[in-house]
């Protein structure tokens, strides 16, 4: 069974930095593309980063390139986000996802087939 399990959300001041996880289970890492997509209230569900780890492949949306990074441990299991200077506008729950049929990641803002909880993330200003 794929289990998908995100961490690490919580409170920070703009301009901090704040790390989430994703930590799977039931799959075989590398041959799947791990998403981190966030909702804020109101909005619509933005993908935001995505790591392909058998070859490392990533992507970003351009409103957190620069700031963010993704990053995997195979041994662990677990996807990594580093967000640094965050902005209110970051403020949102944060969701990993995962799907095999998006490799090198294209195309995985089209949909996952499995999802993990969200994380809350909330920026003060």
């Amino acid at each position: 069974e794929v289990q998908l399990q995100a961490s690490g959300g919580g409170l920070v001041q703009a301009g901090g930095s704040l790390r989430v996880s994703c930590t799977a289970s039931g799959f075989i890492f590398d041959d799947y593309a791990i998403g981190w997509f966030r909702q804020a209230p109101g909005k619509e569900r933005e993908a935001i980063s995505c790591i392909y780890s058998s070859d490392g492949s990533t992507y970003y949306s351009d409103s957190v390139k620069g700031r963010f990074t993704i990053s995997s441990d195979t041994a662990k299991n677990t996807v990594y986000l580093q967000m640094n200077s965050l902005k209110p506008e970051d403020t949102a729950i944060y969701y990993c996802a995962a799907d095999r049929k998006w490799v090198y990641c294209a195309g995985f803002q089209y949909g996952m087939d499995y999802w993990g909880n969200g994380t809350q993330v909330t920026v003060s200003s």
